[in-house]
């Protein structure tokens, strides 16, 4: 029997994906629940496993190319005898274009390094990009490496935001580098370096250059949004207070985002109308403070990171909690559940000066808060005097069909409380 390997939707935005590299190939035996392809959704790099046992028999989408969500990618064949009969189906269905066999393993492979292969230079070797502490490595390359005794964390990536690909280890083991003298090597001639996501090069005058898959779905979230009506809410907080407990737990890893993101979700706590979501039958209110943070990539588009139930977590633990997932996002290693599941999102531009601006609401939420830049502003005290003290907006955009002005305002008003007159509590 033929099966076919279908290009899975990773993401509930997602409508294709592409192919970022192929862990097997034609002719290679499979087991049920084994990776097979490492697929690029709308957010993230995700290995794909195949649910029938057999042999790759024919690759429809090699590496490089993308499929819409449903299309079959590959064929599987039950035994080898079936492989020819499915790559006939595979011309029947306009694909059928076999990839190419990959290298002989790193156990058989012959001394000099092969031409097509990248060269690892003398200069001393880059540790790999990790992720939570993992070295973001495809599956073939670990298998690659753990039969040449090869530690991954001495290998530099050339796939995808520095991904170590399978060429990578045939490479150094073409070398022969040995493990144990990896092993000997002081820790410190190795520290980790987190790779940032490749810059793309400038467009040409007049160039016509394509979505990624990251910016297409941005274009999809913006087109959705415009069905729903919305209003907003703007109020300007005196931030001396938080300026100075910044300053305070700056040295101990806490920074601005995950301060913002803790006095927001504390107020939401207050105001779960205000963290709700619009159902066609009524409000649906979250069971959890989920708070999603807007983070542009360098490559284009954004995604949005989630600190998960931010109310209950102490900020120092969602501070860490903040920096793992901005490394992992930067280099697409974010599983779905850590950037589709936020009930509220921040859009922060004021470390680049705005003042304010509007943000748009992200499907599925009913609020989203743009803030701005503190400045030094000229206040009128309450006894009629002035002073100089600074000052930040923030603008909230909301679902008007089920969030309503008074709604808006008493959150802002509560949020703007929190952190001139109780700022400490933060840290508690």
């Amino acid at each position: 029997m033929i099966h076919e390997v279908f290009m899975p939707a990773l993401s509930s935005t997602m409508t294709e994906g592409k192919i970022v590299e192929w862990v097997k190939a034609p002719g290679d035996k499979v087991e049920k629940g084994e990776t097979v392809v490492i697929v690029e959704s709308d957010k993230a790099d995700m290995d794909v496993e195949t649910f029938n046992e057999g042999y790759v028999a024919v690759i429809v989408v090699e590496a490089g190319d993308s499929a819409p969500v449903g299309e079959a990618i590959a064929l599987i064949a039950e035994t080898e005898a079936e492989i020819e009969t499915a790559k006939q189906q595979a011309v029947s269905m306009g694909g059928g274009k076999p990839a190419a066999a990959p290298s002989a393993p790193a156990a058989t492979a012959p001394a000099a390094p092969a031409a097509s292969a990248p060269v690892v230079e003398a200069a001393p070797v880059a540790a790999a990009p990790k992720a939570s502490g993992r070295v973001v490595a495809s599956p073939r390359a670990r298998k690659l490496a753990k039969k040449a005794g090869l530690d991954l964390a001495t290998l530099t990536g050339s796939g995808p935001h520095g991904r170590i690909v399978a060429a990578d280890v045939e490479a150094a083991s073409g070398q022969s580098l040995p493990s144990k003298v990896a092993a000997a090597a002081p820790a410190a001639a190795a520290a980790p370096v987190i790779a940032a996501a490749p810059t793309p090069p400038p467009a040409a005058p007049g160039e016509l250059k394509p979505f990624t898959g990251m910016q297409q779905a941005v274009v999809s979230n913006m087109n959705a949004s415009l069905t729903v009506p919305v209003f907003r809410v703007a109020y300007s907080i005196t931030t001396d207070a938080l300026d100075a407990l910044y300053k305070q737990v700056k040295p101990k890893g806490v920074t601005m985002t995950a301060l913002l993101a803790k006095a927001v979700a504390n107020t939401l706590a207050k105001h779960p109308v205000v963290n709700a979501s619009f159902a066609p039958t009524g409000i649906q209110y979250s069971s959890a403070v989920n708070i999603a943070v807007a983070v542009a990539m360098p490559d284009g588009g954004l995604i949005t990171p989630v600190l998960a139930q931010a109310d209950q977590t102490d900020l120092y633990s969602l501070s860490r909690n903040w920096k793992d997932l901005v490394t992992r996002a930067r280099s697409k290693q974010l599983k779905p559940d850590e950037y589709s599941t936020g009930t509220f999102t921040l859009s922060n531009l004021g470390m680049f000066g705005v003042d304010t601006f509007d943000a748009i609401l992200p499907p599925g939420q009913g609020s989203i808060l743009a803030i701005g830049g503190s400045k030094p502003q000229l206040v009128a005290n309450a006894d009629g005097s002035f002073a100089v003290r600074k000052q930040m907006t923030v603008n909230i955009t909301s679902d008007h069909r089920i969030i309503y002005g008074a709604d808006a305002a008493a959150f802002l008003k509560d949020l703007a409380d929190l952190i001139e007159n109780n700022v400490q509590s933060l840290t508690m």
